[in-house]
């Protein structure tokens, strides 16, 4: 079984000592088989965060998770040097995380596809452009059915609040239908510090299949939407051919100062 630790808006330059040691102690107490982090890894896209944030990840490596996807968020580009968001957008990220923006993990049981949907000319909305729904259309048919596939980008595609309709990425339906026929089964991401799972067919029912989204809170900052507490969520994945996963969201809760399990989620995808 795959286990999937996935944590978003970080924000380091924000982050909470407290909530670090805390994760750093659930991860070398559970431990996982892929680290997913889906964008805001950074406040201000600044060498010293990103150096944090690389620091980080790299005991979260140490402390027993093999393999770590990351994607940017639109904090982890200049926002104040503009020569440098239009010039070398992502030099800082790639400095400390590696020159692909749009990495991808496979096993005998998953795929998990990146998707870089920031872009220097939008300060946070996230776009999915005709050449990415291809590249992942491809990439979908070519993987074994019987794997997972998901696809990880920062902004949501799915909303279970009003207000954040404004927040989805453009281009989400034409995407998402384009992907259900290619059988995706879960787009996982961050953005707006709301962690939920959602089928999206209740907002797409045009869906030739169900997908899922896995909304992750902020895991350490303390930009904090409301009274929401930090959180993370872990995927496990069942037996391939049951195409069924559980997704646990961790809360941090401070008189403990650790994080405890918040909630559970079974996903199924039934025949359309």
């Amino acid at each position: 079984m795959t286990r999937i630790l996935h944590i978003s808006d970080t924000h380091f330059g924000t982050e909470q000592q407290p909530v670090v040691e805390a994760l750093e102690s659930h991860v070398r107490e559970q431990g996982a088989d892929l680290l997913v982090l889906s964008g805001d890894i950074t406040q201000r896209a600044r060498r010293a965060q990103f150096d944090a944030a690389q620091a980080f990840v790299r005991r979260l490596e140490g402390y027993g998770i093999p393999q770590s996807l990351v994607i940017p968020g639109n904090h982890d580009l200049p926002l104040h040097n503009l020569l440098a968001r239009f010039l070398s957008p992502y030099h800082n990220y790639r400095r400390y995380f590696g020159a692909e923006l749009e990495p991808a993990f496979e096993n005998d049981e998953l795929l998990v596809i990146g998707l870089n949907t920031t872009h220097p000319r939008r300060r946070k909305d996230g776009r999915v452009t005709d050449a990415q729904v291809l590249a992942v259309c491809t990439q979908l048919r070519r993987c074994d059915p019987a794997k997972l596939r998901i696809v990880v980008a920062h902004q949501p595609f799915g909303s279970i609040v009003p207000s954040d309709l404004r927040n989805l990425q453009h281009g989400a339906q034409a995407a998402l239908t384009r992907w259900a026929e290619a059988g995706l089964d879960i787009v996982m991401g961050g953005h707006i510090h709301l962690p939920y799972v959602l089928p999206l067919t209740g907002q797409y029912p045009e869906l030739a299949r169900e997908i899922w989204t896995v909304q992750a809170g902020t895991a350490l900052s303390s930009r904090l939407r409301g009274r929401l507490p930090n959180s993370f969520n872990r995927l496990h994945l069942g037996k391939a051919q049951d195409k069924q996963v559980w997704v646990e969201r961790w809360d941090y809760h401070p008189p403990a100062g650790r994080f405890v399990l918040g909630g559970h989620f079974d996903l199924h995808w039934p025949p359309r």
